[in-house]
């Protein structure tokens, strides 16, 4: 855990979020930043600093990140429609926390390119 990263202390319940999906290796929660109706945020409870600190030994939670999106996914109803699955690595991708983690959008006709 790192003691200044906001995710972290999300993971530590030290800042009240409603979970929308918790277990061993994950949690899930609403963005604050809604950028469609559904914007959920899939984060590992392990601080990792982003996409490009991953190593082999993250193959498994990354396959499991992705299990979770896909049944928040069904749960919320964007699955026969479609969705997003997207992650920021870095300043100039949009990374605003420094904790990986992976953004479930849907709920509405998403453009490409995407900003």
């Amino acid at each position: 855990m790192s003691e200044s990263c906001l995710f972290c202390r999300i993971v530590a319940k030290e800042i009240p979020v409603t979970y929308a999906y918790e277990d061993e290796q994950v949690v899930a929660f609403d963005d604050i930043n809604q950028q469609a109706p559904i914007h959920i945020l899939v984060i590992p409870k392990r601080h990792i600093r982003g996409a490009g600190a991953l190593t082999a030994q993250d193959n498994d939670l990354v396959g499991h990140i992705f299990q979770v999106v896909n049944q928040l996914a069904v749960k919320n109803g964007v699955a026969a429609t479609g969705y997003r699955i997207v992650t920021n690595n870095g300043d100039a991708a949009g990374q605003s926390v420094d904790h990986l983690h992976f953004h479930l959008l849907g709920g509405r006709d998403l453009g490409w390119p995407p900003g």
